[in-house]
């Protein structure tokens, strides 16, 4: 019953409202779940089960009920902890379309200058185009594009911008859905209905489905691109108690 619950109202509520909802709704969840089955490594609170989550096919426990991060987030966040200095280093950092689960705790981060920027989402700084950012060239020393890319026609003018901006040695993660049995990306233009594009992409507002060439696509705007499966690091029990997908491959970019 929750699953088809969350499933209509993530096809058919327009995603700023349920930005807004949910700073109101998510405490609520996140005290009744309370538990000891699973634990976001982002907050360190555990739940005796998280919130499903997917616009076709619902995935059972991965929504975090206190920071509603999902797979991909907790993945991100612990990369980002155990790998880099972006919680030490002083760093002027923008965020696209930025995540609820991060913006609070990355505006906090006194190392950081922190600038968030998306066209639509009601919890950015600065409405703005990907294909077209107002801001200067070799800006930020990190960026941060995550599950974006799919909803853009032209990927390849976005991906430049995002280069663009990106210091001489800055760090860019740019996270998609990816079906890594395809070889190259599937796409198809004359595909514009709702219902055409959720068969054919998963999802309503998706134009594509990226293969494994996404990483060429990166590398031929002018990235040095590594493919990282950070999953393989972590031991199988950390993977079932932070709710991770095995062998998701972080695509880790730098200028």
């Amino acid at each position: 019953m929750l699953t088809k619950i969350f499933k209509f109202f993530l096809n058919t509520v327009p995603r700023p409202v349920l930005i807004k909802v949910s700073f109101w709704v998510a405490p609520l969840v996140a005290f009744y779940l309370k538990g000891k089955t699973f634990t976001d490594p982002i907050d360190g609170k555990s739940f005796r089960k998280m919130l499903p989550y997917g616009y076709g096919e619902q995935r059972t426990n991965v929504l975090s009920p206190s920071t509603l991060s999902l797979e991909r987030h907790r993945l991100l966040w612990l990369y980002l902890k155990n790998e880099t200095n972006f919680f030490a280093k002083p760093q002027k950092v923008l965020h696209i379309a930025p995540e609820q689960c991060f913006l609070n705790r990355f505006k906090e981060q006194t190392n950081l200058d922190y600038i968030t920027a998306d066209l639509y989402s009601p919890i950015a700084d600065v409405k703005a185009d990907i294909c077209n950012l107002p801001f200067e060239d070799n800006l930020f020393d990190v960026v941060f594009c995550n599950h974006v890319l799919e909803h853009i026609v032209d990927d390849a003018k976005a991906m430049s911008e995002l280069y663009r901006v990106l210091k001489p040695k800055g760090l860019g993660i740019f996270q998609i859905p990816q079906d890594l049995s395809l070889n190259e990306t599937y796409e198809d233009f004359s595909i514009t209905s709702e219902e055409e594009r959720k068969k054919h992409f998963g999802q309503y507002d998706h134009v594509r489905v990226y293969g494994k060439d996404y990483f060429d696509r990166l590398r031929a705007v002018g990235f040095t691109v590594n493919e990282i499966d950070y999953s393989k690091t972590l031991s199988p029990e950390l993977i079932t108690k932070y709710c991770l997908v095995k062998g998701e491959i972080l695509p880790v970019c730098t200028k």
